[in-house]
């Protein structure tokens, strides 16, 4: 098993930034891939991006592009997702996932083995 203990989450105004790590904890960590994903009410688990943990490629939804920047820390087992310019409609519960095979599919949450508990972030306007 793997743990995953995500922590940033908060309050922010519109404009703002927030920094999300998720620590990886457990059996010897081996990830091919880590993600993250948000749920915001009423409304399905969406990705928001990923992460090659060998090789450090990104990847990511179109409405986080250029506000969003997902890395890596690969001696703490922990990825982070720098969030900036927030939005209102970036209010929702973000998750961190790690997917343990080799895949091609990093937006899709099945393809993901592992899951945090997730942390909240509020953007307010």
């Amino acid at each position: 098993q793997v743990q995953l203990v995500e922590s940033g989450g908060g309050l922010v105004q519109a404009g703002g930034s927030l920094r999300l790590s998720c620590a990886a904890s457990g059996r010897t960590f081996s990830s091919y891939a880590m993600g993250w994903f948000r749920q915001a009410p009423g409304k399905e688990r969406m990705f928001v991006a990923a992460i090659r943990w060998n090789i450090g490629t990104t990847s990511y939804a179109d409405s986080v592009k250029g506000r969003f920047t997902i890395s890596r820390e690969i001696a703490k087992n922990t990825v982070v997702l720098q969030m900036s310019s927030l939005k209102p409609e970036d209010t929702a519960v973000y998750y961190c996932a790690v997917l343990t095979r080799r895949s091609s599919w990093l937006s899709i949450q099945d393809e993901y083995d592992f899951w945090g508990q997730g942390t909240q972030v509020t953007v307010s306007s």
